[in-house]
């Protein structure tokens, strides 16, 4: 349909790859192999902060209408200083009608934020999902179109709250 035209896709790593133009091709397998070629960054670790602020520099008021919703993959494992990944959600979840954070490490049980990067980049999404599984992304429709779902968001929060509060405290949970 029309709202495919304006659809974008980003790659990260230790840089912003825009791979739009290579998911255009109905071959899956190409777009694929095309996207992949073109990001160099896979095996480096991953600067969110800062490629974030390449996207929120350099593309943001190109790609992004108003109303965009902005679905972010990522673990959340971060390389880059808090201060400017805090920065950088906070401007994206400005500039988006809805930020959504997919994050494959909610397939855990007891996943707890544990992660300087997760810790920094919770408070500026609407909804934190898990991306791990088919039936995590055939739920993400639902996600999308319901404006109050925040997934994980409030349940992780007030974890982190609770462990601010009691830091002496045994976890019992698993930490990213």
């Amino acid at each position: 349909g029309n709202g495919w035209a304006r659809v974008h896709a980003f790659t990260f790593g230790t840089r912003l790859t825009n791979i739009t133009r290579h998911l255009k091709t109905r071959d899956v397998d190409a777009a694929l192999a095309a996207a992949g070629a073109e990001a160099q960054d896979w095996q480096g670790g991953t600067r969110i902060g800062g490629c974030l602020h390449a996207f929120n520099r350099d593309w943001s008021r190109r790609v992004m209408g108003q109303g965009a919703v902005v679905m972010l993959i990522t673990d959340g494992l971060d390389r880059d200083d808090a201060h400017d990944l805090g920065r950088e959600m906070q401007r994206l979840h400005l500039s988006a009608k809805r930020l959504i954070w997919l994050n494959p490490l909610l397939r855990w049980d007891g996943f707890a934020p544990q992660a300087m990067g997760i810790k920094t980049m919770l408070p500026h999404v609407d909804s934190f999902r898990a991306s791990h599984s088919i039936s995590s992304l055939e739920d993400l429709a639902k996600v999308i179109s319901n404006p109050n779902d925040d997934g994980e968001k409030a349940r992780l929060i007030a974890m982190m709250r609770h462990e601010a509060m009691n830091p002496k405290e045994e976890k019992r949970y698993g930490s990213f």
